[in-house]
């Protein structure tokens, strides 16, 4: 009867692990839904690159763009996709490199006085960790205005 015993404990933790690998390895796929749904919702026109970072360009900007080695200063509103707004600023200078992934690669498509939309999959913002206003696994949206760099 042990042995029936640890053998059912044993397969309840395995089939635990795979379950929670499991949503690990869906993420992408859940976060690239959840973009489209959001995207076809709010009737936008958006380009990805092949990270999977998607953004909209409402004002290009100058021919000029920042590099990773730059200080940007922009203004921004960053939301979940039900609205949720969880920060914003109206003017921030920062070196590019010490922000999240999203940005890194997706600051440097607009030029000086561009405006536009980013809209990151979680493995590019916080991924699994939760932060004050952001669940984990969260799908960012920000609104952005490259003032400078």
């Amino acid at each position: 009867m042990k042995s029936n015993s640890l053998t059912f404990i044993l397969c309840l933790l395995a089939g635990t692990f795979s379950i929670i690998s499991c949503n690990k390895e869906d993420q992408p796929e859940i976060d690239q839904q959840l973009i489209e749904d959001f995207i076809a919702e709010h009737n936008l026109d958006a380009d990805s690159t092949s990270s999977g970072l998607y953004y909209v360009i409402d004002v290009p900007g100058s021919a000029d763009h920042p590099t990773l080695s730059d200080e940007v200063t922009v203004s921004y509103v960053g939301f979940l996709l039900n609205g949720d707004i969880f920060d914003s600023a109206p003017n921030i200078t920062f070196p590019l490199n010490q922000v999240i992934a999203g940005w890194q690669e997706g600051i440097p498509l607009f030029g000086r006085g561009g405006k536009g939309l980013l809209i990151i999959p979680s493995r590019l913002a916080y991924g699994e960790q939760a932060r004050v206003g952001i669940p984990a696994n969260s799908v960012l949206a920000f609104e952005i205005n490259l003032i400078d760099f």
